[in-house]
């Protein structure tokens, strides 16, 4: 258990330095082509409910495809997340503008504040689609997150809900696609990554 930690660690520090040497043109860029790729997927344009995580600076940029959300009627969730656990909840975004109104949280990412009352997509209909952030991924679809467990609890939480697992797409740089993820039991797997292929 140690040895894997220590190898996910060393992993992230690995990834981190990959993308903090990306200029921000370059995040854009691929964010661009990652979003058109999204954009296209059969999965995306059949699904109604989907959950999106609003961008920090080292991810793929979503703002594009939550607009699209928005323009194709979707409704659209956010995460929200709580410290010193690794409980979120996804709650629902009335409009694309609505994100520039959200507090911001000591990661520097915005979200729900605490007062605010939203509907959790697991308390109505669940998910069809959840947009998933990750320091790296692999092609067989592991994924490495932060380290804190929030989607991975998340999707449990989804697996228990009548409507079953939503299907996951992680959105990644390039720089983020690794060799081979180290996995332990708790780690869910992902079924696609979206990535500019070389």
């Amino acid at each position: 258990m140690a040895a894997l930690r220590a190898a996910k660690q060393a992993l992230r520090k690995e990834i981190k330095k990959r993308v903090a040497a990306l200029g921000d043109q370059e995040k854009l860029r691929q964010s661009h082509v990652v979003t058109q790729k999204l954009l296209k997927h059969p999965k995306y344009e059949s699904s109604r409910r989907i959950a999106v995580f609003l961008s920090m600076n080292d991810e793929v940029r979503t703002e594009e495809i939550i607009e699209d959300m928005f323009r194709r009627g979707k409704e659209c969730f956010i995460p929200k997340y709580l410290t010193n656990s690794s409980h979120m909840d996804m709650l629902s975004l009335a409009e694309a503008k609505d994100i520039q109104s959200l507090p911001i949280t000591s990661w520097n990412i915005r979200q729900p504040g605490d007062d605010e009352v939203r509907e959790e997509a697991l308390a109505t209909g669940g998910l069809d689609l959840i947009l998933m952030p990750g320091l790296g991924f692999d092609k067989s679809g592991n994924r490495l997150g932060r380290g804190k467990g929030f989607y991975d609890t998340y999707l449990e939480r989804c697996m228990r809900h009548p409507k079953g697992k939503p299907y996951t797409i992680g959105l990644a740089f390039k720089e983020q696609i690794c060799k081979e993820v180290p996995v332990d039991d708790n780690d869910i797997h992902i079924d696609e990554v979206l990535y500019e292929d070389a």
